[in-house]
């Protein structure tokens, strides 16, 4: 079991205390100034007033005040803070975290500098340190929201940081069956993007049908059309229709008796590119490794295999 300190209350950093806490970790929220009423309700009866969830029962609860104690003996640091109180944050609270302990931080984006210059969050806490400190920054990326993350939806974020042994440490603390994690040492990038989980369907789609432009030569430059007809099929194409009944349950022999009459392109599309990709892996030319969403889709459409979205597979280590 490890200590893991979350310092301020807010949604996001409070939803992170779900896989945190069922991890079996010590949990410890500090409330900042704003969150006085926060942590008076989770006190209470765990019920978090702005996040709208009841927290797991056995979290220790602490005002600013007592930040000190809550930081005695922690092994990973939460930092919630958004980006209205990024001056508080480097301020206050950075000069009293010790140096030895990671922090990990989600402020997501990026500052616009006077001349223009972006620059991601964990930059600017590391500049903004007091001299001398060195404290070891790493940040979370990815639309996830608190919502889906304390209602265990599945969602896919990124940890990114400069030292890929601490970044993988972090993830062993807080990965869970719905909290899936990749890690990267390219931390603009990071601050960028990734996903939840109706965006990391898409993406992983995208970064799949990019395997398969360059696999047959096909110019990168045209992932454009694929990308925008992926768009428009998962908000209002036919193939949506079939994805929204494998959602509820249903096999798909049964969703496709439901949409008799309905002609479905993708199945046949799918079918084809799944036996062509299986037999250039047979060959050595590609990995199926590298097509784990085209695969459980095939095995759904050809084998009756159950939803059973492969999120593991999707996540990644980066190293820049």
């Amino acid at each position: 079991m490890s200590v893991i300190t979350f310092v301020c209350a807010g949604q996001m950093n409070s939803a992170i205390t779900f896989p945190a806490f069922e991890n079996g970790h010590e949990v410890r929220l500090v409330g900042s100034p704003l969150d006085r009423d926060i942590i008076d309700g989770l006190r209470k009866d765990n019920f978090h007033i702005t996040l709208k969830r009841t927290l797991h029962d056995g979290i220790k609860y602490y005002q600013i005040e007592e930040l000190q104690e809550a930081l005695e003996g922690a092994d990973l640091i939460l930092g919630g803070v958004s980006s209205f109180g990024l001056d508080w944050f480097c301020d206050e609270i950075l000069p009293v975290l010790p140096e030895e302990v990671p922090l990990l931080t989600v402020t997501k984006g990026m500052v616009d500098l006077e001349d223009g210059t972006l620059v991601p969050y964990p930059t600017i806490f590391e500049q903004s340190q007091p001299a001398g400190k060195h404290i070891n920054f790493n940040a979370i990326g990815g639309p996830c929201t608190s919502y889906e993350l304390a209602d265990h939806d599945d969602s896919h974020v990124a940890f990114c940081g400069k030292d890929m042994e601490t970044l993988k440490k972090i993830k062993a603390l807080l990965a869970t069956d719905y909290y899936h994690i990749s890690l990267s040492t390219d931390v603009v990038g990071v601050e960028c993007a990734v996903y939840n989980s109706q965006a990391a369907l898409f993406g992983q789609g995208v970064k799949e049908m990019m395997r398969l432009l360059d696999l047959i030569g096909g110019g990168p430059e045209n992932i454009i059309h694929g990308a925008g007809d992926l768009y428009v099929t998962v908000f209002g194409g036919r193939t949506r229709k079939i994805g929204t009944l494998l959602g509820r349950g249903l096999t798909f022999d049964q969703a496709m008796e439901e949409l008799k009459g309905v002609t479905l392109e993708s199945i046949v599309i799918a079918t084809r590119t799944a036996r062509a990709v299986k037999k250039l892996a047979a060959r050595g030319v590609v990995s199926l490794d590298d097509y784990p969403l085209l695969m459980h889709v095939d095995e759904i459409i050809n084998n009756g295999a159950e939803v059973n979205i492969p999120w593991e597979k999707f996540t990644m280590v980066v190293e820049k």
